[in-house]
């Protein structure tokens, strides 16, 4: 796809690969990355162990534009996440004065002991540049192309929130969608003909469950690119195929 930035995510927390917890992260950054034109072409899960972070932290820095990690910067004994970054790019894990001074004001100023476990929310890399936002004292931080967030999604969206305003963008990514009562054998070879005349055009194809939320129909195709006249005539045509094969669709509107 043209004129669109690149980005890998990294979710990082040992409760992720054991699933006792769900991610709620990785769709939302997708969607807000898509919006200003940056694809993310590779997710990573990684447990809480030092060695795993920096492997796929530099493996991912060097591979695409921006890298967005997600998890293990609070104050509990597996939150490594700052340390491993310090230590994929070679510097200290440090103190920031200003951040310490804010979370120290705060818990002062509701009665609550500054801990040293709490401290450690006060801690990035060497040279990290913080991105504060309003409703977060503990902010998201940037080192080079890696941006580091908290893993609880509200945080984290406050914390991408002030991130994004920092992205260089590309050129917007925008979706379509057809729905249709047809199975995806029965159409493939029309949906391979459509997509090698939209080689910018990213065609998906996403059978969907008798009991699914999202669509009455058998499969939606989604329609994603830059060019929203050439969405629209992709749309149509994969609307045409299904109609040449005697099936009903659709394509929603908005």
């Amino acid at each position: 796809m043209k004129n669109t930035l690149t980005a890998g995510v990294l979710l990082i927390g040992n409760e992720l690969l054991s699933g006792s917890i769900e991610d709620r992260n990785l769709a939302h950054i997708a969607k807000t990355l898509e919006q200003r034109g940056i694809r993310v072409r590779e997710t990573r899960i990684v447990p809480d162990i030092e060695a795993e972070i920096v492997t796929a932290v530099n493996a991912l820095r060097q591979r695409y534009d921006y890298v967005f990690t997600t998890g293990g910067i609070g104050p509990t004994h597996d939150d490594i996440t700052s340390d491993s970054i310090a230590a994929a790019f070679g510097v200290e894990n440090v103190i920031q004065q200003e951040v310490y001074d804010l979370i120290d004001a705060y818990l002062s100023g509701k009665g609550v002991e500054f801990t040293a476990a709490a401290q450690r929310m006060a801690y990035a890399p060497q040279g990290a540049e913080m991105i504060k936002t309003d409703q977060s004292i503990v902010p998201g931080y940037r080192i080079d192309n890696v941006y580091v967030m908290a893993g609880v999604p509200r945080i984290m969206r406050i914390m991408l929130d002030g991130i994004v305003a920092h992205l260089k963008t590309g050129v917007a990514i925008h979706n379509a969608s057809v729905h249709a009562n047809i199975g995806e054998g029965e159409i493939a070879a029309a949906l391979e003909a459509i997509q090698n005349r939209h080689p910018d055009i990213d065609i998906g194809s996403y059978p969907q469950d008798k009991d699914s939320t999202i669509s009455q129909y058998r499969v939606i195709f989604v329609v994603k690119g830059t060019d929203l006249n050439e969405i629209s005539e992709t749309c149509e045509q994969i609307y045409q195929a299904c109609m040449d094969l005697g099936v009903e669709a659709i394509i929603p509107s908005g």
